[in-house]
This record gives C-alpha cells, structure tokens and sequence, in this order.
C-alpha cells in the first residue's frame, strides 16, 4: 500500500487542507474531514489529475473513506 497511500495522503492534505498525521485508512471524509459535495469533487478531481485514471461519478459516490480511496487506485493501476 505504502506509495499509493502516501500520495493519496498529499492529495487530501493538499487539497482539503488537512493535517496529514491525524490521517488512517479507516478516515471517512464526510464525517472524519467535514468534507462537503465541493470538497469531495476536487478531492476525486485532485486524484485523478495525481493517478492519471479517469474516475465515473458512480465510482466517485463509492469512495468515502482513504482506504477507498487507495484500492481504487490501486485497482485501476495493476
């Protein structure tokens, strides 16, 4: 998981303005962040943009936590 899941740190610290040690795998944006609909559309566009995948919004909608976020991209690079 370790390079994937350290830049898909930078992008959420990047771009949600948050501190990068108080974040897990298990953190959920919507409810650990406060991430509102805008903050999640750049966070999902951020991520894109970082990974070079092209991410549907039925794909966007499942990816709540940075887990989800990590295996996601980790599914669309192997």
């Amino acid at each position: 998981m370790g390079d994937v899941y350290e830049q898909v740190k930078s992008v959420i610290v990047e771009v949600l303005k948050v501190d990068g040690e108080g974040l897990t795998p298990e953190t959920r944006f919507i409810e650990d962040l406060k991430a509102d609909s805008m903050d999640q559309f750049f966070l999902i566009d951020g991520l894109s943009e970082k990974f070079d995948v092209a991410i549907s919004d039925e794909d966007a909608r499942m990816i709540k936590s940075v887990q989800d976020a990590v295996s996601y991209i980790q599914s669309r690079k192997s």
